[in-house]
């Protein structure tokens, strides 16, 4: 399959990582131009477009014209949902997935016809589920195990990481922050997001590098 990719950030990144993996042909719209510089000398082999993914020329220059699917992973639910309305209907994309950061606003996706995704609420639900077993436990493998969402709970006392920011800490190549779980309150974390003691850090990650991330977390 042919896949764009708008937002080279994190999850942009290692979604383009993923794929190409797994034998894709993928294109990164991103609009700042130095992390455009930092995903082409990370991952030569794929397209790296210096753009707005909610302009028609750009997503023409990534090829969304040939795509067969179209997704938007911003951290802007509206530039999210721009990006992939303009792909479905100016380019006739058959697929667009959006990353939604507000579950407030899934609705209004699945309306325009773009499949949403929204991390939040598909933690709630594993977690209404009770599904933790451990200190490191493996929630949900995507893809046939090469995936696999995992929590760690921080301990009480001597917590290496408690008080540092996400942008401090050293994780695994092929891992993302993608909740964390703090008393009845869901964080969505952003770089500067504090970790405190008896957090649960929810992370999506390789399969194999759970025992590293729990390493790097609670030693």
């Amino acid at each position: 399959m042919y896949i764009v990719i708008n937002g080279g950030g994190k999850v942009g990144t290692f979604l383009a990582r993923t794929l190409k993996g797994r034998g894709h042909d993928v294109a990164v719209i991103e609009r700042h131009e130095q992390t455009c510089r930092e995903i082409a000398s990370e991952l030569p082999e794929i397209l790296v477009v210096h753009g707005d993914g909610c302009d028609v020329p750009t997503q023409a220059e990534a090829g969304t014209g040939h795509a067969d699917v179209f997704t938007s992973v911003t951290g802007d639910d509206d530039d999210n949902l721009v990006a992939c309305q303009l792909a479905k209907v100016s380019f006739g994309v058959p697929r667009t997935i959006a990353r939604v950061n507000d579950p407030k606003n899934e609705h209004i996706f699945h309306e325009m016809g773009i499949d949403a995704i929204s991390s939040t609420t598909i933690i709630s639900h594993l977690v209404e589920e009770e599904a933790t077993i451990g200190d490191v436990i493996t929630l949900y493998t995507l893809k046939k195990g090469k995936l696999a969402l995992v929590e760690v709970e921080l301990p009480a006392e001597r917590c290496k990481v408690c008080h540092k920011r996400i942008s401090e800490l050293s994780l695994p190549r092929d891992c993302i922050i993608v909740t964390v779980l703090r008393g009845e309150k869901v964080i969505l974390p952003r770089g500067d997001t504090t970790l405190e003691a008896g957090d649960s850090v929810i992370a999506l990650t390789g399969v194999g590098e759970e025992e590293e991330l729990k390493r790097m977390l609670i030693g």
